[in-house]
C-alpha cells in the first residue's frame, strides 16, 4: 500500500500515519503530518463521501471522548444530534450529485455530542480535499463554550450597566419629581382640612364635602400616576420588544420631563407627528434614551441665555425612507466642534461631575434595536440628537 503524501491526495488514515516515510515529492513525512494534526487545538476529522470517519486527531479525542480507534469507521452522525445529522447527510448527498457546496468553505455554529451523550456548542468549518474522487472532507471543530459564556456575561453586564444608568437618571430627576408630587399632596391636605371644617359645622353641606372628597381622590390618582411613571422608567425589565408607538412613549414621559424642565427653568415642548408607524422596541429602553437626551439638553441650556428663554423640544416624524425619528433639540451652546467625533465614546463628557456614559449607553441601546443615534447642530443654534428606528414589520400570511 502506498504510504507517501502527495498534494491533492487525502490525508492518510490514522493507521497509516503510524508508519511514516519521507516523501521525495514534498519533503514532508507522515510523522510530521501526524504531529501537525495532534498539535492542533481544534478537533480535526476527515470523512469520506459516505460520512465515515477516516481520521481523528488528538484534540478531537479530548473534545469528544472517543479514541481514534473507536471513531474511525463510524459515521460522523455519532457526533451530531438528529436534526444536524439529517441536514449533514443531505449536504453530502447534494454535493456528490451536483458539486455545489452548502457548508463547504463556510463556517457555522452547531451542537456537538460527546461519547457520554453530553453536548456543547462548536463552530464547524468544512473543506473538500482537492483531487479526491469519491470526495473526502476535512472538518475543524472549535469549542465555543467559553466564548458563548463570555458573550452571555457581557450581555448581563451591559444590562446591569443600563439599569444602573437608568436609576442614576431617575435619581438626577428626583428634585423635579419631588416638586411635582408635592403639588397633589398639598392639595389633598388642603381639601382634607376643608372637609374637616365642613363636617364640624352644625349643619354640614354634604354635597360640598362630597365634592371636596372627589378632589382629594383626583389628586391621589395624579400622585399615583407620577409614581407609576417614575417606577416604570426605573424598573429593570427584560429587553423583550413589541410594536409600540413612539408618540405614546413620549407622552408617557411628559409629566416627568415637565417636572425636570421646571426645576431647570427651561421651557419644554413636544411636536409629535401624526400617522407614524409603530416601531418594534423595548419601550422602557427607548424611554431611557429619550430621558438621557432630554436631561443632557436641560443641563446644557439651564436658565435663560443671550436674552432668549431656554427651550427643549421633542419632534417626532416619519422619514421618506420609512424610518421613524425622535429628535431632541435645544437652543443652548451646542457641542464643541472638537468633541463632536467623540461624544458617543465612553467617558467623554463636558460636565464637571459627569461620567460620560449616558450617550455611550444610549447609542448601544439604539444599536441593539438596529437603529441610529446621531448628533447634528441645531438651527439656528443649539444641539440636536436624532434617534431613528425602523418601522415594525407586519406579519403577513
Amino acid at each position: 500500500m502506498e504510504d507517501t503524501y502527495r498534494p491533492g491526495r487525502a490525508f492518510p488514515d490514522n493507521a497509516l500515519l503510524q508508519n511514516a516515510k519521507q516523501s521525495p515529492l514534498t519533503n514532508i513525512n507522515y510523522r510530521e503530518l501526524q504531529a501537525v494534526l495532534d498539535a492542533a487545538v481544534d478537533g480535526i476529522i476527515i470523512i469520506d463521501h459516505r460520512g465515515s470517519i477516516r481520521s481523528f486527531n488528538r484534540a478531537a479525542e479530548r473534545l469528544l471522548g472517543f479514541t481514534s480507534a473507536e471513531a474511525i469507521g463510524q459515521n460522523i452522525g455519532i457526533l451530531m444530534n438528529r436534526d444536524d445529522q439529517n441536514d449533514h447527510d443531505g449536504f453530502l448527498r447534494r454535493y456528490q450529485e451536483n458539486r455545489i457546496p452548502h457548508i463547504i468553505g463556510t463556517g457555522r455554529d452547531v451542537t456537538v455530542r460527546r461519547k457520554d451523550g453530553t453536548v456543547f456548542p462548536a463552530h464547524l468549518s468544512v473543506g473538500a480535499i482537492a483531487g479526491e474522487e469519491p470526495p473526502r472532507f476535512v472538518g475543524f471543530i472549535h469549542d465555543i463554550t467559553d466564548s458563548r459564556r463570555m458573550q452571555a456575561e457581557s450581555h448581563q453586564l451591559q444590562d446591569r450597566l443600563t439599569y444602573v444608568s437608568r436609576l442614576a437618571t431617575v435619581g438626577e430627576m428626583a428634585s423635579g419629581i419631588a416638586h411635582e408630587l408635592n403639588q397633589p399632596l398639598a392639595a389633598m391636605a388642603t381639601y382634607a382640612h376643608a372637609c374637616d371644617r365642613l363636617l364640624g359645622l352644625p349643619q354640614p353641606d354634604i354635597e360640598e364635602v362630597r365634592s371636596a372628597l372627589k378632589l382629594i381622590a383626583d389628586q391621589a390618582v395624579r400622585a399615583g400616576d407620577i409614581i407609576r411613571r417614575m417606577r416604570s422608567l426605573a424598573r429593570s425589565e427584560e429587553s423583550a420588544r413589541a410594536p409600540v408607538s413612539v408618540n405614546t412613549l413620549i407622552n408617557e414621559l411628559a409629566t416627568l420631563i415637565n417636572s425636570d424642565a421646571k426645576a431647570h427653568g427651561v421651557s419644554y415642548r413636544q411636536e409629535l407627528g401624526t400617522g407614524l408607524s409603530d416601531v418594534c422596541a423595548s419601550g422602557a429602553q427607548i424611554q431611557q434614551v429619550v430621558v438621557n437626551l432630554v436631561r443632557n439638553a436641560l443641563e446644557a441650556v439651564g436658565g435663560s441665555h443671550a436674552g432668549r428663554p431656554a427651550e427643549v423640544l421633542i419632534v417626532t416624524r416619519q422619514l421618506l425612507d420609512g424610518r421613524v425619528e425622535i429628535s431632541v433639540r435645544d437652543n443652548g451652546p451646542g457641542v464643541p466642534q472638537a468633541l463632536r467625533e467623540q461624544i458617543f465614546d465612553p467617558f467623554c463628557t463636558t460636565k464637571a461631575a459627569g461620567t460620560g456614559l449616558g450617550l455611550a449607553i444610549s447609542r448601544s441601546i439604539v444599536a441593539a434595536h438596529e437603529g441610529t443615534l446621531e448628533y447634528e447642530p441645531n438651527v439656528p443654534d443649539g444641539a440636536r440628537f436624532n434617534l431613528r428606528l425602523d418601522p415594525a414589520r407586519m406579519n403577513t400570511p
